[in-house]
């Protein structure tokens, strides 16, 4: 199982970014869909995650992220406004399938400046 993740990049602070991530390989049914963040302070905080249509979000991001799933491409994508500086982290996407197995993207690098 391969997880891509694209669309990292430094954008200025209140700006958009949309980051994707395509999952390949042998995959069983994806029950959850998922970003993470990993910064110098917090080494893998959740950021948001679908499951069948159900969204979650940290409270940090709520109101300025949106998650979506595009489940015939085994896609995940997140899209990022307003971002604030401390959002600037490496994010991670993340899969769980079926019989519980989890699956990580290589990470995407999201810089925002002030």
């Amino acid at each position: 199982v391969q997880l891509q993740a694209s669309g990292g990049g430094l954008v200025q602070a209140g700006g958009s970014l949309r980051l994707s991530c395509a999952a390949s390989g042998s995959i069983s049914s994806i029950i959850t869909m998922g970003w993470y963040r990993r910064t110098p302070e917090n080494p893998r905080d959740l950021v948001a995650s679908i499951t069948s249509g159900n969204t979650n979000y940290a409270d940090s991001v709520k109101d300025r992220f949106t998650i979506s799933r595009d489940s015939y491409k085994n896609t995940v994508y997140l899209q990022m406004n307003s971002l604030k500086p401390e959002d600037t982290a490496i994010y991670y996407c993340n899969i769980i399938n079926r019989i519980g197995s989890a699956y990580w993207g290589q990470g995407t690098l999201v810089t925002v400046s002030s």
